[in-house]
């Protein structure tokens, strides 16, 4: 296989805002070579901008959201039991989405924040990357990545808060932020 045609392994983690943004960005630029593209999100449940845009990407892309809610954040009261319940079948969608073959690019938005919130374990993210087909690009977001998934990736870029609205008081923005 060409070394352009090998599929790569992408993180995208840090504190700072524009994970999610970045790996957007790459399914825009892989639908103008007609590429097939999935993004699973992990804990994201709401509506989001991305839901519609993407839609509108069709057939070439398709967007999942998984899981109940990010844990301890925005109120929530579920048992820790049923975030790692749906978080285990979100990866279990994931994992074989990914294998089937189905798709050029692959993004598990927020699986990294699963994974080190201790709601999905590390084992399933490596698995992950290590039974993806060669030609597959996978994408992978969130929060403080574990050094396992730093070390198995091709390309990893650390998003760093230096400002933010947030600080201010200023909630997300429609259309910026969510």
């Amino acid at each position: 296989m060409d070394q352009r045609e090998k599929g790569l392994v992408i993180l995208y983690t840090g504190e700072g805002k524009g994970k999610t943004t970045a790996a957007l960005g790459i399914i825009l630029r892989a639908v103008g070579y007609k590429k097939k593209c999935l993004m699973v999100q992990f804990g994201k449940t709401w509506f989001t901008g991305e839901l519609v845009g993407i839609k509108k990407l069709s057939p070439l892309v398709k967007i999942i959201q998984g899981g109940k809610g990010f844990v301890d954040i925005l109120g929530d009261q579920l048992p820790r039991e049923k975030h790692q319940e749906a978080a285990q079948k979100t990866f279990n969608y994931l994992y074989n989405e990914t294998t089937s073959g189905k798709w050029d690019l692959v993004i598990a938005d927020e699986i990294v924040g699963a994974v080190s919130g201790k709601i999905l374990p590390l084992e399933d993210a490596v698995r992950l990357i290590t039974d993806k087909p060669a030609s597959v690009d996978l994408v992978l977001t969130g929060h403080n990545a574990p050094q396992k998934l730093i070390d198995l990736a091709d390309l990893v870029t650390e998003m760093q808060a230096i400002k933010h609205p947030y600080q201010k008081g200023v909630l997300a923005k429609k259309g910026v932020d969510f």
